[in-house]
């Protein structure tokens, strides 16, 4: 994995071809780069993001924000209680008590 600019990309070997190619994996929008080796695919992933910036700008639109901190998530009825049973427990938001839980086990990680 790698971040530039807020981007992230993510690479995989291509043995038969003998090169590294990657995408973007935090944006709808393709942004890929290739190279021959970590530092070539490093310098063609920061090119492709500052490429795409550049291509935005040049048709006055906004590139797409890597996140915009909505996360819409349907669940099950009976899980969707509990987690709103927990939450008021906590004397906390559905949406703070979420953001706990998941800040608390990615930090495990």
């Amino acid at each position: 994995m790698m971040e530039y600019k807020g981007y992230i990309g993510k690479v995989v070997i291509d043995d038969e071809a003998g090169v590294l190619y990657g995408e973007v994996v935090n944006v709808r929008d393709v942004i890929t780069f290739e190279g021959k080796s970590v530092d070539e695919v490093q310098k063609a992933f920061r090119a492709s993001v500052d490429d795409y910036l550049d291509f935005c700008a040049q048709r006055n639109e906004s590139p797409e924000k890597p996140f915009s901190g909505k996360f819409v998530i349907r669940l099950p009825a009976e899980l969707h209680r509990k987690a709103y049973v927990q939450a008021k427990l906590a004397d906390k938001s559905l949406n703070g008590w979420v953001t706990d839980v998941l800040q608390s086990v990615l930090q495990k990680q």
